[in-house]
Order: C-alpha cells, then sequence, then structure tokens
C-alpha cells in the first residue's frame, strides 16, 4: 500500500504524516511534504539556499506560511 508522503507505514489515528528531505548542494532540492501535499520544493521554486522553514497549525494542519533564511550571507 501506498502511504501519505511517499513514508514507509502509515501515521496513527490523530497524527499528521510528513517527510523533509534535505537537498543536496545545487544537484538536489530540499522538499517538505505535509499530509501528502508538497509544501516546498523546487519544483514550486519556493525553495532557497540556507534553512527553509514550512510553518503549519498543529490542531488544523493548515500551512501558514513557507520562507526561507540564508544562513551564509547573514
Amino acid at each position: 500500500p501506498q502511504h501519505k508522503c511517499g513514508n514507509q507505514k502509515s501515521c496513527p489515528q490523530n497524527y499528521f504524516a510528513f517527510k523533509i528531505i534535505s537537498g543536496a548542494a545545487n544537484v538536489v532540492g530540499p522538499s517538505i511534504c505535509f499530509e501528502d501535499l508538497v509544501l516546498m520544493s523546487s519544483v514550486k521554486n519556493n525553495i532557497g539556499r540556507g534553512l527553509n522553514i514550512a510553518l503549519v497549525n498543529g490542531t488544523t494542519g493548515q500551512l501558514l506560511k513557507t520562507d526561507t533564511f540564508d544562513m551564509y550571507s547573514g
């Protein structure tokens, strides 16, 4: 069976499924998947160098904001 975000097993009831993939230099970009919805990826063109953050409401699962923080340039 296929599980949310491509995880190996399903999450228990009342838990959210998520998967965070770190990038590899300029070759592979990072991605964040939450409840089978890709929130950030190079395909969506909303990732950047440094920390990529997705803020999600912990009760409803609603995406509130995405942003990047460039730790190299300050």
